[in-house]
């Protein structure tokens, strides 16, 4: 790890929690307390999408937006089990959050403008840097988006891919037709059925729903342009600072743990590191914990309970994984991507 990045990080949270341990509402941390009352934190997540969040016959959730809220509850809570799932459609989840009926929403959501500034809620981070494109058969022989005029394309609504598709559609002059859809589930259904010569949403559920619905995957084709960014994060209800800033520092935590070499399995060894800077994220120097008003071992119960952001990633994503998806933009700053922690 380079110690300037390190040092930097360390000192960017000290001056962001301390400003914010200045200016905290009134009702500030109640859904901290709420959470220690309770002895779970409440998640919202996806119905079912493979790779982010989804639930196996026994009703063990894994996924990269599971392991978030693991974190989550193994910092706040020292219990990285210590989560009620709550499953969410597109439609419900915003209401779900701004509601208090979750603490979190950690459901491959979009960050943009509209959500960020009229919906009552913040985003912690980006966790998956994502962009919406196509799925065709490969039976139709397309190989472009642009190649697309006319046809028919599932997609499901109240989402910015519906948007996004109207918007393409418009600028390109493509006269694709959209078959909306209020449901995930039907609108795959739908397209699996031939229902529609096209499916879009981001690419990292159509690899998921490709793999996971498709009764021969290789017969479907992801088609290579991207025509959105979509920056995927969890977010948190607005007006609560303190529950904020610590759904932030872990996120970046689990970042600078991949960048320090922290790994789940190295992580006790790692303890007894000399580098002031590793000394500071697993709470064996300097006590950053009292910043965000926990104990000074939340970013180390947070690491060892599911291992860094990369070990995240290729874990549930990655191209060992079932979906085979690349690190791309996703992987760290020095290592080709955008990924990085302040």
């Amino acid at each position: 790890m380079h110690q300037e990045s390190a040092v930097k990080w360390i000192a960017s949270a000290a001056a962001v929690l301390l400003t914010a341990a200045t200016s905290l509402p009134a009702h500030a941390g109640k859904t901290l307390e709420t959470m220690k009352q309770r002895g779970a934190l409440v998640c919202g997540v996806n119905v079912g999408l493979a790779g982010f969040s989804a639930a196996d016959s026994q009703g063990n959730w894994t996924g990269l937006d599971v392991d978030i809220c693991k974190a989550l509850a193994a910092a706040v809570l020292s219990d990285a089990s210590k989560v009620k799932w709550v499953p969410l459609t597109a439609q419900a989840r915003f209401t779900a959050l701004q509601s208090g009926e979750v603490d979190i929403l950690s459901r491959n959501t979009t960050w943009t403008l509209t959500r960020d500034a009229s919906l009552g809620l913040d985003f912690v981070g980006v966790t998956y840097y994502d962009g919406q494109g196509f799925m065709v058969p490969r039976k139709t022989k397309l190989t472009s988006a642009k190649s697309l005029k006319g046809v028919d394309v599932c997609v499901q609504s109240g989402t910015t891919t519906e948007k996004n598709l109207n918007d393409y559609n418009k600028s390109n002059d493509l006269k694709m037709k959209p078959v909306v859809f209020e449901g995930f589930e039907a609108s795959v259904k739908a397209f699996f059925s031939g229902r529609c010569q096209a499916y879009t949403t981001d690419a990292s559920g159509m690899a998921s729903i490709r793999n996971k619905e498709a009764s021969n995957p290789d017969d479907y084709v992801i088609l290579p342009e991207l025509i959105s960014k979509e920056p995927l994060g969890p977010a948190v209800r607005r007006g609560d600072d303190e529950w904020f800033a610590i759904a932030k520092w872990v996120v970046f935590a689990l970042i600078e743990a991949e960048e320090a070499g922290i790994t789940q399995a190295n992580v006790d060894k790692m303890k007894a590191s000399t580098d002031p800077a590793v000394q500071r994220i697993l709470g064996t120097g300097e006590d950053m914990g009292k910043l965000l008003g926990l104990d000074k071992e939340w970013a180390y119960r947070a690491i060892k309970a599911v291992g860094n952001y990369g070990e995240i990633f290729e874990r549930n994503v990655g191209p060992t994984s079932a979906l085979k998806l690349p690190r791309g933009l996703n992987n760290l700053w020095n290592k080709g991507g955008i990924m990085y922690a302040p």
